[in-house]
């Protein structure tokens, strides 16, 4: 947008940075209210004032975020629109993204426009992270191995990717291997201010719900939807409520032992407590700048665990010593900070003058955080390593729920036998460690933690201590920078001789990708019913995340990790039970071989170099030599196969006009499905493995895949054939028209009980539109963009709610799926409906933004309902039937 057309042109100012012109707004006259905001919320207030055209971002969203002090006590929030500088991907998510992209070049080209036009606007990146898990482990070729079956499994999904890298502008994929997509971004992918035609603070948004981590950096950002997703790419606002900001005072310094992991468990187990799911978090206080930006990362990226929207650490000097050191340019060093101190986004976290207002402030001294991990079900439930014995202990008989497991007396002696690869029998019991991974960005992003387990495998290995080959450990670094300081200071011997050898460059056990273990081990703990465990350095742990078999997952430091796997289990109290013996019989103690916080420093200060940094990055976009191998089509459009189970070209553009459609009214629609409340988009899009009896198990067997090769939903979000198969294929789904639990629905007017994909599908052979019919908080849970696709594909013309998710309502307006809301005390019940019915809707050429309608029942009844199409920008998006269709015929 030219800067002219924009009503705050006149706060443009010029800056003279390293001998040339920057122009940026000078949001610092706007007085003492912007000097009041939190440093998160200026971010905010900038792009809404550069991006101002009164369309999408409008004057009186500016005002609202300058007004923040009194908007964010607002009964039901005030909502304002916000254009992020950039998005982010990982490849489950990214994937669908791509396709989208490449099928509206095909429309495009349909309709005699010129197809090179659809690029991301925004610009965006996509790391491929999460399809590498771990095959083999403790063995010296496991990465090789590992990667060769990476490209094995997602070959078709690499070329087609692979090819977006080549065809599309303005948007770089990283190839697999290369790292874990939230740890590139900290060290390699954050531009902290861009420096095009205006200067403007970094913020990101990404299809990951830990890209908070880089807010630890200094970035505003946080996960969303594909379809939100989609949208920022092609230059759209996305819709958010002004959030409420706490500000988290830290003071004192962290002990010498402690690490940056204790320190986010305890920070995540405190803001569950308080209670800040839909709010920033802003930290501040003295004890801010003792922290590094691995340490600020590594709490950013647990944000989603403790329920806050963002963890935002404002930029400091220690942020502009992180960018040196990881091979930013003197010269952009600069800038970025000549413009945030010019603007007032720049933070000297020891003057208490700069501390902005917060909607309430909490605070921690550092010092009474303790050595901890947190388990054996939630991220939320630390416990001090000091009493994880005890805690453990009782686990095993508290009632089943978050912290307990519910066994008898009789059963806590339970434990079994069972031969190994190596020729030796082991026994295992409850508590026995069975995974040890040193995984995830929240941690492998961290010198300080990661030269810790190195240097504690060292120690260990030269008192003679060892790992059980049973436990299937592994390091899965996030980043090639880790493996380089690794291999430099010499620690990577003593971590492989534990059995931590470097298994891949991804997610990981983190997200569940921890591979088989040994069938004896599984068959032992199946057949005793142990309660087994899983340490990592991950940020969930949720029940049956981890691997079937272990039943506890406690996330921990990397160092702590180790720790567990020499003694082999959780059931241990470090301080009075030894680790091992030494070959002398004597006892090995674990605070015997903790390094302290000096030694650490003392190898990362010298070893930590902006050299490895350029020498990795450099060559990021290369790949490995399979990933070089990979043959892909050349060219702009995309050469669908049409054999794939997993690209497809989407139907979304099948019929499309250049000339707008006409505005039609459902005309005797059917209920395909009448819901209660809190129905969830896993209820409406699960991302988990393909029932054998579902209709996408009958697709794909129909095309000769066995069960084993079904994969899952998540995998294959680039093929709608699958998607819209998946629908509602949740097996909890309860559906009220159907006579059990489960996807199935009534057809109608024949009454036959079906799967609810086949129901649509002969709903569409008798030409009947459909609606759906829910209760209060439809679409809570992940921003899930196939939560809207899929219902779309289904035939879903309005849905029918109490209460939308906000997230969800945008995807459905993004779709072109009518959002409707009962009034008040108004909902299914009262009126009898049965989902039996016909109903009729008329929609008229003079729609307003949250016009009533009425909603005609072929009973003779009839009901008001409101268009949840809040702003001009959503009705617009309706009359383009979706914010992919606007965007088509806008480029033509």
């Amino acid at each position: 947008m030219a800067a002219s057309s924009n009503p705050y042109h006149n706060l443009l100012k010029t800056l003279d940075i390293n001998g040339k012109s920057y122009k940026y707004y000078d949001l610092g006259v706007l007085g003492e209210k912007y000097d009041r905001l939190p440093f998160s919320i200026r971010v905010l207030l900038e792009s809404c004032v550069r991006n101002c055209d009164n369309f999408q971002v409008l004057e009186k969203d500016v005002k609202n975020v300058l007004d923040w002090e009194s908007n964010q006590n607002v009964e039901g929030g005030v909502e304002i629109a916000f254009k992020p500088a950039r998005v982010i991907l990982q490849d489950l998510t990214g994937v669908p993204a791509v396709v989208d992209f490449a099928a509206m070049r095909d429309a495009v080209k349909g309709l005699g426009g010129n197809p090179d036009k659809i690029n991301p606007i925004c610009p965006a990146d996509l790391v491929i992270d999460h399809s590498v898990q771990v095959d083999f482990a403790r063995i010296p070729d496991a990465l090789n191995k590992n990667q060769e079956l990476e490209f094995e499994r997602n070959k078709e999904r690499f070329q087609f990717l692979k090819w977006g890298a080549q065809a599309f502008d303005n948007m770089l994929i990283v190839p697999p291997g290369s790292g874990i997509v939230h740890q590139v971004n900290l060290e390699y992918l954050a531009r902290v201010v861009f420096t095009g035609d205006i200067l403007h603070p970094d913020s990101v948004v990404g299809t990951d719900s830990h890209t908070t981590m880089i807010n630890g950096l200094g970035v505003v950002g946080w996960g969303v939807g594909g379809i939100e997703a989609e949208a920022v790419m092609l230059g759209q606002a996305i819709s958010m409520l002004l959030p409420k900001v706490v500000g988290y005072k830290l003071v004192g310094e962290l002990d010498p032992l402690t690490t940056s992991t204790d320190l986010v468990l305890t920070i995540t187990k405190h803001l569950r407590s308080l209670g800040v799911v839909g709010k920033f978090v802003e930290f501040f206080g003295p004890g801010v700048g003792a922290l590094s930006i691995a340490d600020r990362a590594t709490v950013a990226n647990m944000c989603p665990e403790f329920g806050a929207t963002v963890a935002h650490f404002p930029v400091d000097e220690r942020s502009l010593q992180y960018l040196s050191q990881t091979n930013r340019s003197a010269e952009k060093i600069k800038i970025i900070e000549e413009y945030l101190r010019a603007t007032k986004q720049f933070r000297d976290y020891s003057n208490q003058s700069q501390d902005p207002i917060f909607s309430e402030v909490v605070e921690l001294d550092l010092s009474t955080v303790v050595t901890s991990v947190s388990g054996p079900k939630r991220p939320q439930d630390r416990v001090s390593v000091s009493v994880m014995k005890k805690d453990f202990s009782e686990c095993l008989t508290n009632k089943v729920g978050f912290k307990g497991y519910g066994l008898s007396q009789a059963q806590l002696s339970a434990s079994g036998s069972f031969s190994f690869s190596d020729g030796k029998t082991y026994s295992i019991t409850h508590g026995s460690v069975i995974i040890a991974a040193i995984t995830s960005c929240t941690n492998t992003s961290n010198p300080s933690v990661m030269l810790g387990a190195g240097l504690l495998a060292k120690k260990a290995v030269l008192n003679g201590l060892s790992v059980l080959p049973y436990i299937k450990t592994s390091l899965s670094p996030g980043s090639g920078v880790v493996t380089y300081y690794l291999k430099e200071s010499g620690v990577v011997p003593y971590l492989e001789k534990l059995g931590f050898d470097i298994v891949g460059y991804g997610c990981m056990t983190c997200i569940g990708n921890s591979g088989p273990i040994d069938d004896n081990i599984a068959n032992t703990i199946e057949k005793n019913e142990l309660v087994c465990c899983g340490v990592l350095s991950g940020n969930r742990n949720f029940e049956g995340r981890i691997h079937p078999n272990t039943r506890a997952n406690y996330l921990a430091s990397p160092l702590l990790v180790i720790a567990y796997a020499l003694a082999g289990t959780v059931d241990i109290d470090f301080e009075t039970q030894p680790l091992g013996n030494r070959a002398d019989g004597s006892p090995v103690f674990l605070r015997e071989i903790w390094p302290t916080r000096a030694e650490i420093q003392e190898v990362e200060n010298k070893y930590v170099i902006p050299g490895m940094f350029k020498e990795v990055y450099e060559r990021i976009e290369e790949g490995s030599s399979s990933w070089q191998a990979l043959e892909v089509p050349q060219g702009q459009l995309y050469g669908w196969d049409p054999n794939s189970t997993y690209i497809k070209r989407p139907p979304f553009f099948d019929g499309m006009t250049k000339d707008l459609p006409p505005i039609r009214s459902i005309e005797n629609a059917r209920c395909l499905l009448l819901l209660g409340d809190s129905v969830t988009t896993d209820h409406i899009s699960p991302a988990g493995s393909i029932a054998r009896n579902s209709p996408a198990a009958r697709f794909l067997a129909d095309r000769g895949l066995t069960p084993r090769e079904f994969n899952s939903y998540g995998s294959r979000r680039g093929n709608d054939a699958v998607m819209s198969r998946g629908t509602f294929a949740n097996i909890r789904l309860l559906n009220k028209m159907a006579p059990a639990p489960g996807p199935r629905t009534v057809h109608h007017p024949s009454q036959q009980v079906m799967d609810i994909f086949d129901a649509a599908d002969r709903y569409a052979q008798e030409n009947v539109p459909l609606i759906a019919i829910v209760g209060k908080d439809y679409g809570s849970g992940s921003s899930r963009d196939w939560a809207a696709k899929g219902p779309f594909l289904l035939g879903i013309k309005a849905v029918i709610a109490e209460s939308f998710e906000r997230i969800h309502r945008s995807n459905l307006v993004g779709m072109g799926i009518m959002p409707l809301e009962f009034l008040p005390g108004v909902n299914a019940d009262t009126l009898g409906l049965t989902g039996a019915e016909r109903y009729s809707i008329s929609v008229p050429d003079t729609l307003v933004p949250q016009h009533l309608l009425t909603v005609q029942v072929d009973n003779g009844k009839s009901f008001q309902v409101k268009v949840r199409y809040d702003t001009e920008v959503d009705l617009t998006y309706f009359r383009n039937g979706g914010i992919l269709n606007y965007m088509i015929r806008k480029m033509l």
